[in-house]
C-alpha cells in the first residue's frame, strides 16, 4: 500500500497495521520509495523501493 497524495502516510500505515494485527495477517505490504521508512517503523514486512534502486520511470506520452 502506498499513501495517497496529500495524505499522511503514517496515519494510514498505522491503521493498516492495526487492522492486520486484529485479523492475524502475518505480512504487511505497505510503503514505497517515498515513505518506506515510516512503513517499516509501523510494521511493514514488505516494501517496494524500485524507484530508489532503478530510478524514475520514463514518462510515456
Amino acid at each position: 500500500m502506498r499513501a495517497a497524495a496529500g495524505s499522511a502516510p503514517g496515519t494510514l500505515f498505522a491503521l493498516l497495521a492495526e487492522l492486520g494485527r486484529r485479523l492475524g495477517v502475518p505480512r504487511l505490504s505497505m510503503g514505497m520509495t517515498a515513505d518506506f521508512e515510516i512503513a517499516i517503523e509501523l510494521g511493514a514486512t514488505d516494501i517496494r523501493i524500485g524507484t530508489a534502486l532503478f530510478g524514475a520511470r520514463a514518462q510515456v506520452v
